[in-house]
């Protein structure tokens, strides 16, 4: 597995990849950056790649998970519930590829506002 920083603001998390094709390709992109959306409890940007769901996409999340949206295209990191949700867990709007987690709490992540610059790069 691959190590990453994920820093917004002051705020400056570890990360994983997982080994998957999905997780290569968004690495091989490093160092990204962009301006943070916001779809509740869940942060995303735009990153230049096309890659089709594969066979783990899903909707259902974990708090501290990384995907991959392939209708963005986007980098997603969710942290709390989702306008999707049906519980207490994020709920991404259609399915993202699974490629990786936050490797501390993600709570501190509700401090951040759209258009925060967020920039994601290898450890």
């Amino acid at each position: 597995m691959s190590r990453i920083i994920i820093t917004i603001g002051e705020i400056s998390l570890p990360a994983e990849l997982y080994e998957t094709e999905t997780a290569a390709a968004v690495e091989a992109l490093l160092p990204l950056r962009g301006a943070a959306s916001l779809w509740g409890e869940e942060i995303y940007f735009d990153i230049p790649l096309r890659i089709e769901p594969d066979s783990g996409a899903r909707e259902d999340m974990e708090a501290g998970e990384l995907g991959y949206w392939p209708e963005g295209p986007a980098f997603c990191i969710f942290f709390g519930r989702t306008p999707a949700s049906t519980s207490e867990k994020p709920r991404a709007y259609s399915p993202v590829n699974v490629i990786g987690r936050i490797l501390e709490d993600p709570a501190v992540l509700k401090s951040v506002r759209p258009g925060d610059t967020i920039s994601i790069s290898k450890q």
